[in-house]
């Protein structure tokens, strides 16, 4: 007993019990990421999957989830290295990096919850590469959050289609375009979404998924193209905004539905 005290002191002296102690207290956290990786290594997707949080999956389809790591080069996963790591209650954080089979190494943090005592992945945060716009400069695309704004998009052109009247959506629109296009002439292009009694509100519980990167063209006009993954028919959707004042707004829509083959 005295010569593990002894131990335990010499340790605290250098500050290495600390450390150890640390590790232990997060070491749930690298053992569910380290499975994690290594199912998509083997890939086992639907084996990752499943160790996504409730939450996670709710706002996330398994085909989404697949796009997400393909999309992003996390199907090459060879290795992980974690070099901070957090918790403090049903909460915690990992900081690292994914070295690829090419060799290369990507940037990511995982936060994490805990549901029915084992830690599961909340969300994934991957570094974007490339030339960033300025993120500090408020209402630059590097700063928005797409998802989000074609989230509200979409809901305000559900919204209108269920109340037959697109005057509401045409008071949200740009002052451009608002300046070229009446609520009317808005009523007469969606006739056909009218007539049909679409209920597209359900589209809230779906995370629109975007056939390339949204850019900004040499007008100021930032595109966003892609599709929400809904079965039989797929909603698409092209939209298109500029900056007025500190907020983007629409001046372009363009929506279809098509079957899935």
């Amino acid at each position: 007993m005295k010569t593990l005290l002894k131990v335990l002191a010499v340790l605290a002296s250098l500050g290495i019990l600390g450390l150890l102690l640390a590790l232990f207290l997060t070491s749930g956290l690298t053992d569910t990421a380290d499975k994690f990786f290594t199912a998509i290594r083997s890939k086992q997707y639907q084996v990752a999957y499943g160790l996504l949080s409730e939450d996670f999956r709710s706002s996330t389809s398994y085909e989404e989830f697949i796009a997400f790591l393909n999309k992003n080069a996390l199907l090459g996963y060879k290795e992980a290295s974690w070099t901070n790591r957090s918790s403090s209650g049903s909460k915690g954080e990992l900081d690292g990096t994914v070295t690829t089979e090419t060799g290369g190494t990507i940037p990511v943090k995982l936060s994490m919850v805990k549901e029915n005592n084992s830690w599961r992945i909340y969300s994934i945060q991957k570094v974007r590469s490339g030339i960033l716009a300025d993120d500090a400069t408020e209402g630059s695309s590097g700063a928005l959050d797409h998802v989000a704004l074609v989230r509200g998009s979409m809901r305000d052109f559900a919204e209108a289609v269920m109340a037959k009247d697109f005057t509401e959506f045409h008071r949200k629109i740009s002052q451009l375009w608002q300046r070229q296009i009446t609520p009317e002439e808005f009523n007469r292009i969606f006739k056909g979404f009218i007539d049909a009694n679409l209920d597209l509100l359900f589209l809230d519980n779906y995370v629109p998924v975007f056939e390339k990167s949204p850019e900004i063209d040499e007008h100021g006009v930032l595109s966003i193209k892609g599709y929400y993954p809904t079965k039989p028919s797929r909603v698409m959707f092209d939209f298109g905004y500029i900056r007025e004042g500190k907020a983007w707004r629409l001046v372009k829509t363009n929506i279809n539905i098509k079957p899935v083959d």
